[in-house]
């Protein structure tokens, strides 16, 4: 075999020797032509234009840099700068942000391959090679990419007349099979090149023709071929695509045809094939990042129970989906519970807090397997420091990681000892915990994220039972009390079972007593636990002073009960009153408006009801019948001021109809108003459970009734379609529509925001507002949602469709969103609803500050303001804390702005009690007096 080796070792430099050649005339060559090219003459324009570039180039380096030493985890600015150092040819630059990049983030195929291309072209010689050889070691552990695994293999061909450099060949092939060759569709590539390079060398050893070769050939060439016979075996017996070729291959190639195993395992491998295929077709046809097919494909897999195969599956899920932490979470959870081998399970814990370092629960995970795999101390603090700065999204998230942590702690320490080591860093690092919640956590969140103290309940419950320490327990629970949680009864509670535990009955007794005076949300469940306690431990002393102690609490409790119930029915009386005051008010004035126009003297006529509703339920009651002095009735009006619907002007579009067609309009008018009548008379036609409420309709929508009842008519059988009239004939812009079925009611909700002519038509359910007056309209979400973006900023003129384009490369689109005005007018802004959390941040993080159609957008987690009742929809009454005096007695100007100081617009407060008594007192009689100087001169100098 020694023989043999050198004659390989001989073959294979005479092949160096060759390429060598090869590579220098290429080289000459390449000389040349840089020389010809030497001989251009370059302007003295293009030298200026190019030393601009540079200064520009270098600028944006220095800016790429300072911004990377504010936020090290900015991964498009480490992007960037790679970019840029490449392009000005900044080797040495290029190398320090690439290893910097590198050591904060598993970098991708296309970056690995860039920079692997650059260290070989850099380390020619031979003793930088193994600087090159680490690289690659580097980039196969980030992802499991078939193509770094081939540039690796090949890499190692041009060591192969080194010492051992034959079987390192083989030793990175064999890795390479192994870990990419079940790679349906890009495994064959691999085990091609294999049996490439075995092909090579199998013609370095066979003897020239003619020449009889001697026993240690003969020998050195049948191993050869056996090896060849071995990879096409190997490669047989696994499903791959084109798999077919492969048998055709090694037919040909055999001299003695395919043995009767290799057909049988080829025969079972194509079966797998065709189980598989399904799969992998829908994978081809699916665009990024095709995570709803990778899934179904790991479920599949997870049932055929090939661990093998399933590991590629997810490796494969995984490199193009590397943003996903709950894909991270099901493979580590799958190693952990099924294979448990040790470098390969904590492999995918490191690549998984890498790619997603937000997220609390891949981290909690990896502390657990390396304290499941027995991994160093040291190892495991390491990880915990990174944990803490990964820049957690949630301050409860650090709550859990610092509770992992001490557990992992706590079971380090031995507590039949009396003191330790381990215990004393134990409690070193609980004290640890509660500054850095106090500090870090409140200064970035606002809140500690540990309102109940969970951390410092369990270090007195280990200090109770397993230190014998109570007074320290008890120190710890006086704290945790004085952190606002002696108001609440389950904390009180908690403390006395510890107490009733580890302590003893005195202090049980303390702690109930205590609890007592200071619990706010349930007295009564205290003051029972302390009754039962004393009926069980106490005398007839301690049972007197219990008992005379909860009678005065609770009686305490309950006046206080019950004076904050009668200030709730004061506050709800006087807006009862408020509301009735405004509506006599806003009466009058239409009275007022209407009296000029023809109306008698002495001659009021009743205000419209806010509540639109009410047409639908009663419309007798809108109007008062008006008597002409002829004895003679008219038919009953509707009052309909020039702002229409809820107080909103005329949408564009409407005009007033013209004189001439007066007496037709009230013709119209009235028939439509006797048809409602007639519709109002039987009241087995109106059934609010199977309607639906239409409105900002355009008012000058012709025929709202055929084009309504065209409509709707795909959503079911319809009952009665009622469009609301004016007294004069005018559509009002909203309308009824009943359904024979409440089912239809669903599918003509789904209608809603639709354009009729051009304007968004608002579909809502039917519902009695003076029946169920916390119904609310609106219908989306006023809270964050993680995985919704909200953008701003862009053109009025993009689409949905524009707008799906520019998103749909960063996740899967659920919903888009564009915000408009109620006349159908874009606002530029827009909702767009992920698959899951982890897309719709890699989409802020790509798209905020990007650039579409001159107009940059930004981009941010969706987070609405929560809206109050100046922002509902259809809400036109002021808050009941805001003074009518600070609008003036005509309501706000047209300017919004207002002559009075800024000083004096402030509230009503112990200062200025009794002039803003007064001003309420006026606003309750609906009467405006205007404030003298003597009351200015009072308010400036009650300041």
């Amino acid at each position: 075999m020694a023989a043999s080796s050198n004659a390989e070792q001989t073959h294979l430099q005479d092949m160096e020797e060759g390429d060598a050649g090869m590579e220098e005339k290429d080289r000459d060559s390449d000389d040349e032509v840089e020389e010809e090219g030497m001989g251009v003459d370059i302007s003295d324009d293009e030298e200026d234009n190019s030393s601009e570039d540079e200064k520009e180039n270098e600028a944006e380096i220095q800016r790429l840099e300072e911004q990377l030493s504010i936020n090290a985890f900015d991964y498009n600015c480490h992007v960037d700068l790679i970019k840029l150092l490449k392009q000005e040819g900044e080797l040495v630059r290029l190398r320090k942000a690439r290893e910097k990049m590198s050591e904060l983030f598993p970098l991708t195929e296309e970056i690995w391959l860039d920079w692997l291309k650059d260290e070989i072209r850099l380390t020619e010689e031979e003793p930088n090679r193994e600087k090159v050889y680490e690289l690659f070691e580097t980039a196969v552990k980030d992802y499991i990419c078939p193509e770094i695994w081939l540039e690796f293999a090949q890499y190692s061909i041009g060591g192969m007349g080194s010492p051992g450099g034959m079987d390192k060949v083989r030793c990175i092939f064999e890795r390479a099979v192994t870990a990419v060759g079940l790679h349906m569709t890009k495994g064959q590539t691999v085990w091609e090149a294999y049996r490439e390079f075995e092909n090579a060398i199998l013609s370095t050893v066979q003897p020239p023709p003619g020449r009889i070769p001697t026993r240690e050939e003969q020998e050195l060439l049948k191993t050869q071929i056996e090896r060849i016979h071995t990879l096409f075996r190997r490669q047989l017996a696994v499903p791959l695509m084109d798999m077919e070729a492969t048998y055709a291959e090694y037919e040909e190639w055999s001299e003695h045809g395919v043995a009767e195993t290799v057909m049988h395992q080829y025969k079972k491998a194509l079966e797998q094939l065709a189980k598989y295929k399904s799969y992998e077709e829908a994978l081809m046809a699916a665009e990024p990042p095709k995570l709803a097919e990778y899934q179904s494909y790991i479920d599949f897999e997870l049932k055929e129970g090939d661990p093998a195969r399933i590991q590629i599956t997810f490796e494969r899920t995984l490199a193009e989906n590397c943003l996903v932490p709950d894909m991270w979470a099901k493979y580590a959870t799958y190693l952990d519970r099924q294979l448990k081998i040790r470098d390969m399970v904590l492999s995918s814990h490191e690549r998984g807090v890498r790619n997603c370092p937000w997220t609390m629960g891949l981290w909690k995970s990896y502390l657990l397997a390396l304290e499941r795999h027995g991994a160093d101390h040291l190892a495991v603090s390491g990880v915990f420091e990174k944990a803490l700065s990964a820049g957690f999204i949630q301050a409860t998230d650090y709550v859990e990681i610092w509770q992992s942590y001490l557990d992992y702690l706590r079971r380090r320490v031995d507590f039949s000892k009396e003191s330790s080591k381990e215990l004393e860093e134990l409690r070193g690092a609980f004290s640890r915990s509660l500054d850095y919640m106090k500090q870090d956590v409140e200064e970035r969140f606002g809140e500690s994220g540990d309102p109940s103290c969970i951390i410092m309940q369990i270090w007195a419950r280990i200090e109770a039972l397993h230190c014998k320490n109570i007074q320290k327990a008890r120190e710890l629970w006086d704290s945790i009390m004085t952190k606002g949680n002696a108001k609440f009864a389950n904390m009180w509670l908690e403390y006395y079972n510890l107490e009733r535990s580890y302590g003893d009955p005195v202090h049980c007794r303390k702690a109930l007593h205590r609890a007592v005076q200071c619990t706010s949300d349930y007295p009564e469940h205290v003051s029972e636990v302390l009754l039962t306690f004393e009926r069980v431990e106490g005398s007839l002393e301690d049972w007197d002073v219990a008992v005379q102690k909860t009678e005065t609490r609770l009686n305490r409790i309950n006046a206080q009960r019950a004076k904050v119930a009668e200030k709730e029915a004061n506050v709800a009386r006087q807006e009862e009153e408020r509301a009735d005051q405004r509506r006599r008010t806003k009466a009058e004035k239409k009275g007022q408006k209407k009296g000029p126009k023809g109306t008698r003297a002495g001659e009021k006529r009743k205000a419209e009801q806010d509540d639109h509703h009410n047409e639908w339920n009663n419309s007798s009651e809108h109007g008062t019948k008006r008597h002409r002095g002829n004895g003679d009735q008219t038919a009953e009006e509707h009052m309909v001021t020039e702002t229409g619907l809820f107080g909103k002007k005329a949408p564009p579009g409407y005009k007033r109809p013209p004189p001439g067609n007066k007496k037709a309009q009230q013709g119209g008018a009235a028939a439509a108003h006797q048809q409602s009548s007639n519709d109002d008379d039987k009241p087995e036609l109106r059934n609010d459970n199977s309607s639906v409420f239409i409105s900002n309709l355009a008012y000058t929508l012709e025929e709202p009734e055929a084009k309504m009842r065209t409509l709707f008519e795909a959503c079911g059988p319809i009952e009665q379609v009622r469009p609301v009239f004016a007294s004069k004939g005018a559509f009002k812009g909203y309308c009824y529509v009943q359904f024979e079925s409440t089912v239809s009611v669903a599918e003509a909700l789904k209608l809603d925001r639709q354009e009729v002519e051009g304007r968004p038509m608002f579909v809502s359910p039917c519902v009695d507002k003076n029946k169920n007056p916390d119904f609310k309209v609106f219908k989306y979400n006023n809270s964050m949602e993680k995985q919704k973006i909200f953008i701003s900023g862009l053109p009025f003129s993009c689409t949905k469709e524009q707008l799906e384009a520019i998103c749909k490369g960063h996740g899967t689109i659920k919903d888009i969103r564009l915000v408009t005005y109620r006349s159908g007018k874009p606002k530029g802004l827009a909702y767009v609803e992920f698959a899951d959390e982890a897309q719709a941040s890699h989409a802020v993080l790509k798209m905020d500050g990007m650039c579409v159609e001159d107009n940059t957008i930004s981009v941010a987690i969706s987070n609405p303001p929560r809206r109050t009742a100046m922002d509902k929809a259809g809400s036109s009454r002021l808050p009941v804390d805001v003074p009518r005096q600070v609008f003036g007695s005509r309501g706000r100007g047209r300017t919004q702005l207002s002559l009075l100081p800024r000083s004096l617009h402030r509230q009503s407060g112990p200062e200025n009690g009794a002039v803003a008594e007064q001003a309420s007192a006026e606003n309750a009689a609906g009467e405006t007096k205007p404030l003298s100087n003597s009351d200015f001169a009072k308010m400036l100098l009650s300041k």
